[in-house]
């Protein structure tokens, strides 16, 4: 049986996700204002926006696609409509990123949040997908048990933890 969105009825995800937590478990800190209206900064010439209450809160990066990300927290996540954040980890340095918490399970002491991009741009979508793509096919590569799994142009290549991971690809520049 087949999802609307085309998928088989067991997976309803419409963007493949780079599952980090099966490789690497990536720390991020999430960087957000609150909900409130932003402070004014005056300056010589004109005025700036702030935000007022800027706070922080680490994560655990679990997984990544080109519409969001799950992650986990020890503290209650973020109670906004929306925030704005960087995400840095190999591969993707200083991605901003605008989301919006869409799902929270409370689990013992931590909560697995998931998050929706509102806004992050085309070509980190791309480069998102891409790595999603390649560490699937390098998935299915070495469940076939073909020799050669890891392939020169892997967009995954920088999170792999994979033992066939070829060490001279990406080549050096």
């Amino acid at each position: 049986m087949k999802h609307k969105n085309g998928k088989a009825s067991t997976e309803r995800r419409r963007s493949p996700r780079v599952a980090v937590v099966s490789d690497l478990v990536e720390p991020i800190v999430l960087r957000y204002a609150a909900d409130k209206p932003a402070g004014k900064k005056k300056g010589p010439k004109d005025e700036v926006a702030i935000p007022k209450h800027l706070r922080t809160q680490p994560a655990i990066l679990t997984n990544l696609s080109q519409t969001g990300l799950a992650l986990i927290t020890f503290l209650a996540p973020p109670h906004t409509k929306s925030f704005k954040m960087t995400l840095t980890i190999p591969g993707l340095d200083h991605l901003p990123i605008e989301g919006q918490v869409v799902r929270v399970d409370k689990k013992g002491d931590t909560f697995s949040v998931g998050i929706h991009f509102t806004k992050i741009a085309k070509k980190y979508q791309k480069m998102i997908q891409r790595m999603a793509e390649d560490d699937g096919d390098c998935n299915t590569r070495i469940g076939l048990g073909l020799p050669e799994a890891c392939v020169p142009d892997c967009g995954f290549h920088y999170l792999c933890t994979k033992t066939q991971k070829a060490p001279h690809w990406p080549p050096k520049v």
